[in-house]
Order: structure tokens, then C-alpha cells, then sequence
């Protein structure tokens, strides 16, 4: 707590999002906001495996949460527990694609947002082979914000459930 009370005050006047992973920190919860508040951050909201010592966090508490503040940050890295710890290159953590109804929460968190007039930011950390991106385009779609930019028909051929979600282009 007394660093991160130090770094939030040497960044003052930046706009600061703490992605913050170990339980204790969601055990102390009341204090953890009230610092975090203080400071004009935004606790990250963070979809990943979760294990005994990962923070808890639900999108429903979020979304209370969100109506006392001025923004919010969203970031999905997927759910890949079996090669989270145990992997050949970093990269493999990330490996996974999210099934529609596994974003759900997430949309309601943006169109929450939206409805409240809050600044959200959502990130795919689920890059692995395109997966972020086809998730990415898939949220869009849910909360009404169509994808306007062509895609190559190879990312079609890998994600065909995102037929009529995006468009591909002759150039392509």
C-alpha cells in the first residue's frame, strides 16, 4: 500500500489505470479504492485464469463501483490456465479465444459505461494468432459500434463466426 500511495503521488496529474493482481490487494478492498480514489486511478478490471492467490474482481461489482468514478479499464488476457505458468515462450498464456457469452459481462460493462457517460477503455490481451482482435471485433458488434475497416479473408477463414461481423476487401 505505501508504494503504491508513493507512485500514485509521483504520477500525479497523469491518468493512472492499476492493474493490480494478487488477492490481498482485492482483501483490503475499502482501503485499496480509497487510495486508488485519492489518486484519480482507475482499478483495472482484469479477466484472467484465476488461481488462490489472483484478485478478486466480478464485472457486477465493477459496474457498482463505476458509477463513483470517472472512468474505467477493461483488460482481457483470456483464461488459458493450463499454460499460464507452465509454457514454452510468454506468449502462450494468451493463448485463447473467448466464446461469445464468455464476453457478455464485458459488454454490459460497456454499455454501462456508455449509458453513464464514463470513458471506458477496453483492452484484448488475448493476441495470440489474431484471438484479441476477433474478440475485440465481436464486443464491438454487441454494443452497436460496427467495425468499418475491411479484414483480409484468411482472418475469416480463421474466426468464420464473424461472418457478417466484419467485412473483408478484394485488396485483400
Amino acid at each position: 500500500m505505501a508504494y503504491l500511495a508513493w507512485l500514485t503521488d509521483a504520477l500525479r496529474g497523469t491518468p493512472l489505470a492499476v492493474e493490480l493482481r494478487h488477492r490481498s490487494w482485492s482483501d483490503a478492498r475499502r482501503e485499496t479504492l480509497a487510495l486508488l480514489d485519492a489518486a484519480g486511478a482507475a482499478w483495472v478490471l482484469i479477466d484472467e485464469p484465476k488461481f488462490r492467490s489472483s484478485v478478486w474482481q466480478s464485472p457486477a461489482v465493477f459496474l457498482e463501483e463505476l458509477r463513483d468514478r470517472p472512468w474505467a479499464y477493461v483488460r482481457l488476457h483470456g483464461r488459458n490456465a493450463a499454460q499460464w505458468w507452465d509454457h514454452e515462450v510468454a506468449e502462450d498464456r494468451y493463448n485463447y479465444l473467448y466464446a461469445s457469452d464468455e464476453l457478455e459481462p464485458f459488454v454490459d460493462v460497456a454499455k454501462a459505461a456508455a449509458a453513464l457517460g464514463k470513458k471506458l477503455y477496453l483492452y484484448a490481451n488475448n493476441h495470440f494468432a489474431g484471438n484479441a482482435v476477433a474478440n475485440a471485433a465481436q464486443i464491438r458488434a454487441k454494443i452497436g459500434d460496427p467495425v468499418e475497416a475491411p479484414f483480409p479473408h484468411t482472418f475469416l477463414e480463421r474466426f468464420p463466426h464473424l461472418e457478417g461481423v466484419v467485412r473483408t476487401d478484394s485488396l485483400f
